[in-house]
């Protein structure tokens, strides 16, 4: 057996276990990361590649990258588990989850070949990279491949990556920004000048110039234009090298060999005294491609900054209370029970409960609302939230990972790495654009050689430089991630990649009644007294029996304690009893508050929940308790009906107050007292229908809707496996959220559409007319640097829409009658 890698030649492991099948043959790889890429060069039919290089046709140095012993022992320190706890994410399922920042990304045919060879290794179970982050999410089994591994295969196809944490990915942004805008400056300062000595020669050339001084000039451009195409395009030529070794086509290569050949080809004229020269057109080309890239990595970094900032928002540290008094700590050494203090202006280090004080805190950041909101004892704050106004004691709940705010940006980049239909096959048009732009530049010379040689040469070089894939892989990412990012900063958390495109089809809207149509909490909407003791009276003795409890009808009494009572005595299921003044009172179920009377009264008619208070003697009054509709419910429903859209209300609850939530919001379609599965089959039956459904809910009951439908969103106090089940999620109560994110989801279609037509257009435009000779270099340099900015900038609107503005959630009165 070989004792080195047939790929990269390294040395195999005692009990390498990889193999590639080469020619009938397995050969030994000394890493799932060879095996992977030779695997792909074998299924892309360029196995001639490794019998070319074994009989020497192919230098040595332009074999696919291997390790060096260096890099490998700094990558293999990513095994250790003490680093592995910053990045890395225990799914729960046996396997790890954690996302990196790729550099070298171009374009994407870059994404295909990373996502392929990244998924052809052994316990990878997921690998998706985002072209418009340049984050790569992974998800992998332990016991089958480990960290440095994975990281050793972006290498050896020519990319660098890293684990993504904010701190160090806002430092890699600033150094990237500046370096681009150096050889930005550069290129610019360059194309300036060359641009005026082109002007001069291009007149010479028609009004007579002395050859010395045509030479002249010549020779200044090429000392100018040297610079610009050794250091400001170095970034192309780096990435068509790395393209080379992978045997994988990007745009690089296409810009490269015009960008090279234009130069050589000047070079050779300026130094022979005859021939065309380029250099206002390589300048020109270097510098605008150079301005689009910088557009759009501009917009990559203020795109992902909404991620990093939900990432990066818990402070370093924190004031711990104990028996000691005060103590700065670490905030990651913070423990679940610990006592805080957070004094006003300081941000909150961790998820937790108000022991004491009263104050406001800002939790826009969190859950986009833009009024700060009250918190007294037993309210709940949020890590990474501001206090405002007065100092809080807190108990804290989650810390780091744990929080809301690290749970919202691992769902904000999931979303970012799953990918919709339509971005799928402009990835697959855009990956083969590049094979197909080498072969009409390779046949319009072959064609213009015959018609005009002379003009061959500068007819392909537009050719080459005109068409370009950049926009139409472009056209998708970029309008999902303005939009998504966009809804996140509003209070609507995309989870899954498909739910723009999902929402903007939706034809049927299903809700949900307790906690999505209603608050989910109980209110005093009538007092009907049965004495001549005056409602407030009634109250007041109620809510004396209630002090102290937890239960929701308790809570919707708490605004009238004005009494304390004594001999409490709770009764499971049944109410409460207890004595004021000397006079013992019970309250609940009719049955049990009128238990020693003579007879039972019967309660009155209306839907909701009725309940007695009764003393000794008689009964006293009636109290009927609902489940208030959210203020917004009813506006919700109405713009629904409005844009033609059905709208259905499916409870598990009785059918009285399921019949009254569903005429005050004029629904028709209604249905009570079902189960999950019977809930199932009615989505089912929508479906089969032909109906794009989305589900709204909040419950263990709506699970099975939730991911049944095409699209689902949870409510901000659903359950934990809701909120897993859904696709999407409110970040604050408002169900106006609904609305915006179906707004922004028919913007979004529309833009990507705008887009791809705007690519496909440009192309099928620009080639013809390149080809015919009638577009210069120079010209075509332009078209194709705007035609990637008209994409990007097109997308961006979708995060400046000021009609999409944060709704107020409007105050609802819940005086009872």
């Amino acid at each position: 057996m070989p004792h080195s890698c047939f790929h990269c030649g390294q040395p195999l492991p005692a009990d390498t276990t990889w193999f590639v099948t080469v020619g009938d043959e397995p050969k030994p790889m000394c890493c799932p990361g060879c095996q992977a890429v030779c695997q792909t060069i074998m299924d892309t039919g360029l196995g001639d590649y490794y019998q070319h290089r074994l009989q020497g046709d192919l230098p040595a140095d332009l074999a696919p990258q291997s390790l060096t012993s260096e890099l490998s022992d700094e990558l293999q320190l990513f095994d250790q588990q003490a680093l592995q706890q910053d990045f890395v994410e225990d799914t729960g399922q046996g396997h790890k989850r954690a996302v990196f920042i790729v550099e070298g990304i171009t374009c994407a045919a870059c994404i295909w070949l990373l996502e392929h060879s990244l998924r052809k290794i052994p316990g990878v179970k997921q690998a998706t990279v985002n072209l418009t982050t340049h984050r790569a999410t992974l998800e992998w089994h332990p016991d089958q491949v480990l960290i440095s591994h994975l990281l050793g295969t972006f290498y050896r196809l020519g990319y660098k990556a890293y684990p993504y944490q904010p701190d160090a990915e806002e430092a890699r942004n600033i150094k990237e920004s500046r370096s681009a805008l150096f050889r930005l400056g550069v290129a610019g300062i360059g194309m300036m000048q060359v641009m005026m000595y082109a002007v001069a020669l291009y007149a010479g050339a028609l009004q007579g110039m002395e050859t010395k001084q045509a030479q002249y000039l010549r020779l200044i451009s090429l000392i100018i234009t040297t610079p610009i195409v050794f250091y400001s395009a170095q970034p192309f030529f780096i990435a068509a090298w790395r393209d080379l070794r992978s045997r994988h086509l990007t745009m690089d290569l296409p810009v490269s060999l015009a960008i090279g050949i234009a130069y050589l080809a000047s070079l050779w004229s300026t130094f022979a005294g005859g021939g065309a020269v380029y250099f206002d057109s390589i300048t020109m080309f270097t510098f605008l491609l150079l301005l689009g890239r910088f557009v759009e990595m501009r917009a990559r970094h203020r795109m992902g900054k909404s991620g990093n900032q939900l990432s990066s928002i818990l402070p370093t540290s924190a004031v711990r209370l104990s028996s000691e008094g005060e103590q700065r700590v670490a905030a990651r050494d913070l423990l679940a029970g610990d006592r805080i203090l957070v004094k006003p202006g300081q941000l909150i280090p961790a998820d937790g409960m108000v022991e004491s004080g009263h104050s406001t805190v800002d939790e826009a950041i969190i859950t986009g609302e833009s009024v700060a909101i009250a918190k007294a004892p037993g309210s709940q704050v949020l890590g990474g939230a501001m206090n405002v106004t007065s100092p809080l004691t807190i108990r804290v709940q989650k810390v780091a990972q744990s929080t809301r705010a690290s749970a919202i940006a691992f769902l904000l980049e999931r979303a970012f790495a799953d990918k919709p239909r339509t971005a799928i096959i402009a990835d697959r048009v855009a990956s083969r654009f590049v094979l197909a732009v080498l072969i009409v530049s390779a046949l319009v010379a072959t064609v213009w050689s015959v018609i005009d040689p002379a003009d061959a040469f500068w007819v392909t070089l537009s050719v080459l430089v005109i068409t370009c894939p950049c926009a139409l892989s472009l056209a998708t990412p970029t309008a999902l991630t303005a939009a998504t990012t966009a809804l996140r900063q509003r209070g609507f958390l995309i989870t899954r990649g498909h739910v723009l495109e999902s929402l903007a089809s939706i034809t049927h809207v299903v809700f949900d009644k307790t906690g999505t149509l209603t608050e989910g909490k109980l209110v005093l909407h009538t007092t009907q007294p049965l004495t001549t003791m005056s409602a407030a009276d009634c109250r007041v003795i109620v809510a004396a029996l209630e002090q102290g409890s937890e239960h929701p009808i308790a809570h919707a009494f708490k605004p009238y304690q004005e009494k304390s009572a004594d001999n409490l005595q709770n009764h499971v299921a049944q109410g409460v009893e207890g004595s004021i003044a000397g006079t013992v009172y019970r309250f609940g179920k009719a049955d049990f508050a009128a238990d020693k009377l003579a007879t039972t009264p019967a309660p009155p008619s209306g839907h909701g929940q009725w309940l007695l208070l009764c003393d000794e003697s008689q009964p006293l009054a009636w109290f009927q308790l609902t489940d208030a509709l959210r203020p917004e419910a009813h506006d919700v429903v109405s713009q629904l009906l409005q844009r033609g859209i059905h709208v259905s209300l499916l409870s598990g609850d009785q059918p009285a107050p399921v019949a009254a939530v569903a005429a005050q919001l004029n629904i028709s379609n209604w249905f009570a007292g079902v189960s999950p599965e019977q809930k199932l089959e009615k989505i089912t039956a929508l479906q089969a229908a032909g109906e794009q459904v989305l589900m709204v809910g909040d419950g263990i009951n709506d699970v099975l809707v939730l991911a049944q439908a095409q699209t689902s969103v949870a409510m901000n106090q659903a359950t934990d496996l809701a909120k897993t089940s859904a696709d999407s999620m409110l970040l604050r109560a408002d169900l106006r959220l609904l609305l915006q994110a179906m707004e922004v989801a028919r913007q979004t279609r529309r833009i990507i559409w705008q887009n791809i037509g705007w690519a496909i257009g440009y192309n099928l435009l620009a080639l013809p007319l390149a080809a015919s000779g009638m577009i210069p270099p120079y010209l075509a340099a332009v078209g194709m640097a705007s035609s990637s900015l008209i994409v990007v900038c097109n997308a961006m609107r979708l995060g400046r829409d000021k009609r999409l503005t944060t709704p107020n959630s409007p105050s609802l009165s819940t005086q009872p009658a």
